[in-house]
């Protein structure tokens, strides 16, 4: 009998101002939030060094990277960062990056947060760990039906 072992999963919900990350269980099951990495849109060594520490602290198998497509189908310049901050993360880790079209993760997100209470700062400080939380989820689940 072999063993295989266990898959753990990163999702990234990329921003400007704000990067959500999200962490699968070991069996690559469900998702919830981990944290928000704050950072000033330019520098972004801070929040490479950090998601660099989650993968190799967790022991992050695959990372699931956010892609913020634009609804006419174009590449944004949100986008080409997200994917050149992937390209990072790989050189960086050796893990490989998969890249997920996240339009409206964010809005879902901010939706649920609302009707579930949540208001002001806080909703902002996990709003994108939320979106992160539903990259993955989605990501899981098509896996599950594959």
């Amino acid at each position: 009998m072999t063993s295989t072992k266990p898959e753990r999963y990163l999702a990234i919900d990329y921003g400007d101002a704000r990067i959500g990350t999200a962490v699968s269980d070991p069996l690559g099951i469900t998702a919830r939030g981990l944290e928000t990495i704050n950072w000033n849109g330019r520098d972004w060594s801070w929040a490479l060094d950090r998601l660099t520490a989650l993968i190799e602290d967790l022991q992050i198998t695959t990372v699931i990277m956010g892609l913020p497509r634009r609804t006419d189908g174009k590449t944004s310049e949100t986008e080409t960062k997200a994917r050149a901050m992937g390209e990072e993360l790989v050189a960086r880790t050796g893990r490989p990056v998969l890249y997920r079209d996240e339009r409206y993760t964010t809005v879902l997100a901010s939706r649920v947060l609302r009707e579930t209470g949540v208001r002001g700062q806080k909703r902002k400080a996990v709003v994108d760990q939320m979106a992160a939380e539903i990259i993955l989820q989605e990501y899981l689940e098509s896996r599950r039906k594959a």
